[in-house]
Parts: C-alpha cells; sequence; structure tokens
C-alpha cells in the first residue's frame, strides 16, 4: 500500500463576497481534485485542538497523527531540527523573521507592513541575518539564516515571558501593544536601528522592494522529541516542502526531507518538481509521502485572493495530477488524503481554528459516485466530522501499532 498526503497550507476559508459567495476551493475550478472528490469520502477534521494557537505547526503535526496539545513545544525548534542545529536541553530556538516596519518616531508606534520583507530571497536575506548576528550574536545567542525571511535565533540564555506574536497576525497594525519585554524587546529595537540604514536596504528600496528593516522574535520552544512514523504506523517515506517548518516536523518524525530546486514557499514556487519529487521518492522505495505547499497561505496573509486562486489551481494541476495519475497508473494500492492544515481567511489576513475540509480517496474501496460532490468547505460539511486529525490519520493509514 501507497500513501499519499497533500498538504494546500491554508486553503480553506470562508465564503468570499468578490467571490459571489463561494469560497475560494469552490471558486478556484479545481477539475482534478473535484473529478477524484465525486468517488473520495468528504468530510471536516478538526487539525487545531481546543487551546492550541491554528499555525502550520500543530496543524501539520496533527495530520501526521501527533497530538500538539502534548507534544508541540513551539515552531522554531522545528525549523533548527530542519535545518541540522544542534539544539541542547536548557537551548531555546526562536523565529527571527525579517519584517517591514513603517513609520518614524518611536519604536513602538511602527506599523507592521510586511510579515516577509517583501517576500525577501534567500541571498538578501543571508546577508541581514549574518550580519545581525556579527552585531548582535555571541554570548549565548546565534541568529541564523533559514529559507527567505524566516532566520532563527538559538539561546541558551534567551527567555520569553509568553507568547510572542505572530508578526502575520499585526499586518497593518501598529506593534506597540504586542511587544515583548526585557531583553527580546532590546534584541528587536537595536535589529531595527541596524537594518534601517543598511546599505543592501537603500538598493532593495531603490528597485521597489520592501525594505528588511527589522528582525521580529518568537515562535520560541525547546528541543523536539516524537516517536517516529515508522514506530506509530509501520510507515518509511519523505516530506516535500520548501519551509523549514515542515522539513523539521519531518525529521522528527523519521522522515526524509530533501531539497527541491525552485521551491520558496511562495506563489511563485517550483509545483512541478515538487510532483516529480514526490513520485521519485515512491519509486525509490517510500511508502508513504508528504506534501506541503505554502503558497495558498502565503496569499492569503497578504490579502491576495487571486494569488489565492491561481495557486490552488497550481496545485490541482501541477502537483495533485501528476502524482494521483501516477499512483494510479503503478496497479498497486494506494490511498490519497488532502487537506489544509488550518484555514486561513482572505477576511482576515489570518489563521482559523475551524474544522477544514477533507478528501480521502483509497484505491481498494472507492467512494460510489457522487456527481455533487467536490473538494470543498461546503461538501465537507455534509460528511463526517473527525475530531482530531490523529483520528483520521489513523483512518488513513489503517491501523496504529504505536498511539504514544
Amino acid at each position: 500500500m501507497k500513501y499519499f498526503i497533500l498538504v494546500p497550507d491554508g486553503c480553506a476559508d470562508w465564503p468570499v463576497a468578490a467571490l459571489g459567495g463561494k469560497t475560494p476551493l469552490e471558486a478556484a475550478g479545481l477539475t482534478k481534485l473535484n473529478e477524484w472528490a465525486k468517488v473520495s469520502e468528504i468530510g471536516l477534521v478538526r487539525t487545531i485542538p481546543q487551546g492550541v494557537e491554528p499555525g502550520s505547526e500543530a496543524g501539520n503535526l496533527s495530520i501526521l497523527g501527533y497530538d500538539p496539545a502534548v507534544c508541540l513545544t513551539g515552531r522554531a525548534p522545528l525549523e533548527a531540527a530542519a535545518m541540522g542545529l544542534p539544539m541542547k536541553e536548557n537551548d531555546t530556538a526562536f523565529r527571527a523573521s525579517l519584517v517591514t516596519l513603517e513609520g518614524s518616531g518611536r519604536y513602538e508606534d511602527l506599523v507592521m507592513k510586511d510579515h516577509s520583507a517583501g517576500e525577501i530571497c534567500d541571498e538578501d536575506a543571508q546577508v541581514f541575518l549574518r550580519f545581525i548576528d556579527t552585531e548582535l550574536g555571541g554570548e549565548g545567542l546565534r541568529f541564523v539564516p533559514g529559507v527567505s525571511y524566516r532566520g532563527l535565533l538559538i539561546s541558551h540564555k534567551l527567555q520569553a515571558a509568553g507568547k510572542i506574536m505572530e508578526p502575520h497576525n499585526i499586518l497593518g497594525k501598529p506593534i506597540g501593544g504586542v511587544l515583548p519585554s526585557g531583553q527580546i524587546l532590546d534584541l528587536m529595537i537595536k535589529s531595527h536601528e541596524l537594518l534601517k540604514n543598511h546599505p543592501l536596504n537603500k538598493d532593495r528600496e531603490a528597485r521597489g522592494d520592501n525594505p528588511a528593516n527589522a528582525i521580529w522574535i518568537w515562535g520560541q520552544g525547546k528541543k523536539l522529541t516524537l516517536p517516529s512514523l515508522k514506530a506509530k504506523y509501520g510507515v518509511k517515506g519523505c516530506m516535500i516542502a520548501a519551509v523549514n517548518l515542515l522539513k523539521g516536523i519531518g525529521v522528527c518524525a523519521g522522515l526524509s526531507a530533501p531539497a527541491i530546486p525552485g521551491a520558496t514557499g511562495t506563489l511563485h514556487t517550483n509545483y512541478q518538481g515538487k510532483a516529480a519529487a514526490a513520485i521519485d521518492a515512491f519509486q525509490n522505495g517510500s511508502d508513504f509521502v508528504f506534501v506541503h505547499v505554502e503558497a495558498p497561505d502565503e496569499c492569503t496573509h497578504i490579502g491576495d485572493m487571486d494569488g489565492k486562486l491561481q495557486s490552488l489551481r497550481q496545485i490541482d494541476q501541477k502537483v495533485f495530477q501528476p502524482v494521483a495519475e501516477y499512483l494510479q497508473d503503478t496497479g498497486e494500492p494506494y490511498r490519497i488524503l488532502v487537506l489544509p492544515d488550518h484555514k486561513t481567511l482572505l477576511e482576515t489576513q489570518t489563521h482559523n481554528a475551524e474544522p477544514v475540509p477533507f478528501m480521502l480517496f483509497d484505491s481498494e474501496n472507492p467512494q460510489p459516485a457522487d456527481e455533487s460532490k467536490t473538494f470543498s468547505e461546503t461538501c465537507g460539511a455534509k460528511g463526517r466530522l473527525f475530531e482530531s486529525g490523529g483520528e483520521l490519520t489513523d483512518r488513513f493509514f489503517g491501523e496504529r501499532i504505536d498511539i504514544t
């Protein structure tokens, strides 16, 4: 049996007036996904447990059968795992995101203009993070470039008093009401003072790009240890993703996590490359392949409705179709599960913890054809509700070996 999970990050949404009251999933015209939906189980699943923040770290752990309310320590340790950064028991990892702050005067009066500094390229991001590490690192503080704006800070001395607001949740708002305190705030203020006049930012502004004029420190947590998917479900496999958060989840779950050339985590990612990598993994002995595509989520965070629709069509045609058809052509039994990790709402440009739609196809037990079924929120609401991601994952793999 082969198992394929496809996660279009944040694709589920509320109805949008500009789309005639349809959701993006309903309006995008997902011909291939909806063709398979007719013979699949369509329902809803609660990927975000009550009391847990609706982030990709929680949602994707849930999809893989882990309980984020129990095991999740924070976003940044997962990214550290993906990057092969060793963490000791007393270390804390933080996300050190390159952001664009707007305004003048006091730091606390500035506005969060862009959580990704204009989807900054890796090359520019590395310049800024290495500069910040030279200026502010040392003495138990290490700044490390990641993918695009997603840098990290590893420290054995820095502690956070509580949750720090995600930058993508305060877009267009003054930062003063959500700032942390103490040394973390000092580092954030100093980063802005250092970066706002950096020569590379002058170049970026001259060519019309948003400057990366501050570091936003958040997403902290201790080292994460998980039982492997081999131990849980008896499968070995591969995580196909652009962003280190997902690669880190894969590494912690015992999956391989290859680099995909041109995979960016944005609308302009290498969709075909992800599909090709998934097929290659199956051909080379993987029982299970997990493909994550960040683009719908990133588009929603910046209010780009057209981009969200475009990303969904690309996923439908360039990722789902070739992998599903490959599995169909092998003649082996297989199962396919398609679902987002959480909703991301165009109305609010933030994540939402409501249940999300799923599509589960089993080649050995296809559902009776129903022309009315689509992969959508509306059809999902007519089907079964799984109260946890783990419950659906158990159903997908058929048997759980170790319920730890």
